[in-house]
C-alpha cells in the first residue's frame, strides 16, 4: 500500500524517527546518494525524517534517464541539502523497483517522513522538474520538515527532532500493536481508544485507530470487490468496499473518482458514509500527499 497508507506506520514511524533524530546529518556536498537494497532504510527512509528525499529510478540503457538525472543532480546540488537525491539503479535492485511498482523509466518519486510521495515518469524539462521540487518542498513545510542543511551543526540534530513522540517505547502502544499483528481487530482498537480517552490530542493513536478501521475492513473484503460494484453502481456499501480494495492497491485516485462519483448519484442520508470514507481517505493519507487537495476540492464541489 506504498503511497496510500503504511499499514504498520505507527510503529515504524516513529522508531525511523528516532534512528534519523541520532543520525548525523549528510555531509557536506553529499546530496547524491547510490541507494540498494542495503542502505535503502537508512538512506530514504530514516534520512527523509531529517529531509526530502527524491528517488531517481534509472537504468543505463535508458536513453531519457541520461537526459533526466543530471537535472536532478545539478538541482540537488543547488539547495545544498534541503533535499537528497537518492539515485536507484532498476536493473541492479530489481526488489526496491517491485516494491515501487515501476512500470517505466524514468521515474521519480518523492520520500517525506517515510511517506511515499507520487512523482513523475519520463525525462521532464528543467523548469518543470523545479516546479515538482517547489511543491515537494512546500508538502515537506507542512509536514514540518523545513530542510536540514548538510553544513548544519550535528549538535543541533537532535534538539531539532525531539518533537517526534518516542511511542515506539510506550508500552500502551505496544500493547495495542501485538493485538494488530495477532490480527484481533477490537482488541487493537480497544487499546487505541484507551490511550486516546486519556490523551484525546495523541495524533498517533488517531492515526492507528483510523488504520485499524481500515485493516478490519480489507481483512473480510470480498474478493470480487470491483466485479460487484460494476454490477451494482448505486449500491453504496458495494462502492465503498471497492474504494477500500483500490485504496489498498495505491489507487488512490481511482478510489476518490468513484466516491465523488458515488455522491453525485446519491441523495440525502446515503451521502453520509461516502463523505466520511472520503475523510477516512484524507486523514490517512496526510495533507501533505499531493492526491488530498484536489480530492477535497471535488468532493465539495459534488456536495454543494
Amino acid at each position: 500500500m506504498s503511497g496510500a497508507v503504511d499499514l504498520a506506520a505507527v510503529k515504524a514511524r516513529n522508531e525511523a524517527a528516532a534512528r534519523a533524530a541520532t543520525a548525523p546529518p549528510p555531509e557536506n556536498g553529499q546530496f547524491v546518494i547510490d541507494v540498494d537494497d542495503a542502505n535503502f532504510q537508512a538512506e530514504v527512509l530514516d534520512r527523509s525524517f531529517q529531509v526530502p528525499v527524491l528517488l531517481d529510478l534509472w537504468a543505463d540503457w535508458c536513453e531519457p534517464c541520461k537526459q533526466l538525472s543530471p537535472i536532478l543532480e545539478k538541482i540537488a546540488g543547488e539547495f545544498g541539502g534541503r533535499w537528497l537525491l537518492a539515485k536507484i539503479d532498476i536493473e541492479a535492485n530489481q526488489r526496491i523497483a517491485q516494491m515501487l511498482q515501476v512500470q517505466s523509466i524514468p521515474t521519480v518519486f518523492a520520500v517525506i517522513g517515510g511517506q511515499l510521495v507520487p512523482g513523475f515518469q519520463g525525462a521532464l524539462p528543467e523548469p518543470q522538474v523545479r516546479e515538482f521540487l517547489a511543491a515537494l518542498l512546500d508538502a515537506a513545510k507542512q509536514a514540518g520538515l523545513s530542510g536540514v542543511p548538510a553544513a548544519a551543526e550535528p549538535a543541533e540534530q537532535p534538539e531539532a527532532a525531539a518533537a517526534v513522540p518516542e511511542q515506539s517505547d510506550d508500552p500502551r502502544f505496544t500493547a495495542a500493536e501485538d493485538a494488530l499483528e495477532a490480527g484481533d481487530f477490537d482488541l487493537a482498537a480497544e487499546r487505541y481508544q484507551a490511550i486516546l480517552l486519556a490523551e484525546p490530542a495523541n495524533s498517533d493513536a488517531q492515526y492507528a485507530l483510523r488504520q485499524v478501521g481500515l485493516l478490519r475492513r480489507l481483512s473480510s473484503l470480498p474478493p470480487d470487490a470491483l466485479e460487484k460494484a460494476a454490477a451494482e453502481p448505486d449500491n453504496v456499501d458495494a462502492q465503498l468496499a471497492a474504494a477500500d480494495a483500490e485504496l489498498a492497491a495505491n489507487q488512490a485516485e481511482a478510489a476518490f473518482a468513484r466516491l465523488i462519483a458515488l455522491v453525485k448519484r446519491v441523495q440525502g442520508e446515503e451521502r453520509n458514509p461516502v463523505r466520511e470514507r472520503m475523510v477516512e481517505y484524507f486523514e490517512l493519507m496526510g495533507p501533505d500527499d499531493p492526491r488530498v487537495a484536489p480530492a477535497r476540492r471535488d468532493l465539495a464541489n459534488a456536495l454543494f
